[in-house]
């Protein structure tokens, strides 16, 4: 049985949305993230399969495969892992390794028939979907120092949260922090 693991870059007050850049420090020169990279690659490497929504899979598509001098690893992880699409409107997914899911339940079955983690990031509505159904396995949370006050977030105002259980926490040299937490 596979695992469905949420992964997702946060503001401190819970933003998930990339507005306006705010996933400094990341990418300033001035700024050792090669604790945190390796933290990433560490997961990739576990990792059997990437799930996305439409929207977050069309931009990933039209990214990631074009990063011939790639050094994080992630070009290298997305050609190796098999790929899942949540959409009704897409039908060829236009990218080796790809299979459409037309829906949530689709997920169910993958998360029972995975020989591994299925990994969604970004994808917040169906991130938010994943939650109110109860099929999310981990949240691999990396948590960025800073506050925006606005936004979406991975717990929507007025959603049920699950309870919890902190797994492991690592800060990293550039401030940013990880944490893992499984359901209940």
């Amino acid at each position: 049985m596979g695992r469905i693991v949420v992964t997702e870059n946060t503001t401190l007050d819970g933003v998930v949305e990339a507005l306006d850049g705010w996933f400094a420090p990341a990418g300033r020169a001035d700024v050792d993230e090669s604790d945190q990279l390796d933290a990433v690659r560490e997961r990739m490497a576990a990792s059997a399969g990437f799930l996305a929504g439409r929207l977050t899979f069309e931009a990933f598509r039209g990214f990631w495969p074009q990063q011939t001098e790639d050094t994080s690893g992630v070009s290298a992880h997305l050609d190796r892992v098999a790929k899942y699409v949540v959409s009704t409107t897409m039908t060829d997914p236009r990218w080796a390794g790809s299979t459409v899911l037309a829906g949530t339940a689709e997920v169910a079955a993958l998360r029972e028939r995975a020989g591994g983690d299925v990994v969604t990031t970004g994808s917040i509505t169906l991130v938010h979907e994943l939650v109110r159904l109860d099929l999310v396995d981990e949240y691999r949370l990396f948590v960025f120092p800073i506050v925006l006050g606005r936004g979406r977030r991975l717990f929507p105002e007025g959603s049920a949260v699950p309870a919890l259980r902190l797994l492991e926490s690592r800060a990293f040299r550039s401030g940013v922090v990880l944490l893992r937490y499984a359901p209940g």
